[in-house]
């Protein structure tokens, strides 16, 4: 139960919390930049492109089969739970580039998937989209009109559709929370520009970043289920 009235959680300081892969890394899935741009051994150009689509759907949809397994069986780590947990204190906007639903499962409310959800399935006809009821989406399985379903996943070279919605979201954020994100993954990294002037920035990698053209911003230099609890305390405590 929140234990805030309406008029005091009006008053809540927004944060904004940019997720990348780092965050997912923890709860035990992987990541293709970490492998020489291969993702569980398979070539992202032939699994993760429009192109791959095309050439082999078989490949692309049992490639996507594995990787919703992995995340049905995966847990919300201790930075999950904490971003989670923040909304007593603060208004959480969470923006994701992960196509997993830990955030839901941690307890967040508001998640942005910025590339889309491994958990549902897209119309290749008119992009409409259908929860999945398993981890397998195959050849064959169609939607309402008759067309074949491919995932709900923004595969390289496509446009991102909620980037304009996202950069909305920052315009009014009081702090910018970024973790397990190298800040290069284009459009996506161009969402720290769209902040205030003001709003604090924090940084929670392991990784060393090139920020110094980075204003107002504060790096935390641990993997995300250390660093975030210990951010979630200094910002608890600055704001009692």
């Amino acid at each position: 139960m929140n234990i805030f009235t309406k008029a005091e959680h009006n008053e809540m300081k927004k944060i904004i919390v940019f997720s990348g892969a780092g965050i997912s890394a923890e709860s035990g899935l992987k990541t293709f930049r970490d492998n020489d741009g291969l993702w569980e051994n398979f070539n992202i150009n032939e699994v993760a492109t429009p192109e791959a689509w095309e050439a082999n759907p078989k490949l692309v949809l049992d490639f996507y089969n594995m990787r919703r397994k992995q995340v049905i069986e995966a847990q919300p780590n201790s930075a999950h739970l904490t971003i989670a947990e923040l909304e007593k204190h603060f208004e959480i906007q969470i923006i994701t580039q992960n196509i997993d639903d830990l955030h839901e499962r941690a307890g967040s409310s508001n998640i942005l998937h910025l590339h889309g959800e491994l958990l549902k399935a897209r119309s290749t006809i008119n992009n409409k989209t259908y929860e999945l009821n398993n981890f397998e989406l195959n050849i064959g399985d169609k939607c309402p009109e008759k067309s074949q379903l491919r995932p709900d996943v923004v595969w390289f070279g496509e446009a991102v559709p909620n980037m304009t919605r996202a950069m909305e979201l920052c315009q009014d954020a009081n702090y910018l929370i970024i973790i397990g994100t190298s800040l290069t993954v284009y459009p996506a990294a161009n969402l720290i520009e769209f902040v205030p002037d003001n709003c604090k920035k924090y940084l929670v990698d392991p990784n060393e970043f090139l920020t110094n053209d980075i204003k107002n911003i504060t790096i935390i230099k641990e993997k995300a289920s250390i660093g975030i609890p210990t951010l979630a305390n200094i910002l608890i405590n600055e704001i009692s």
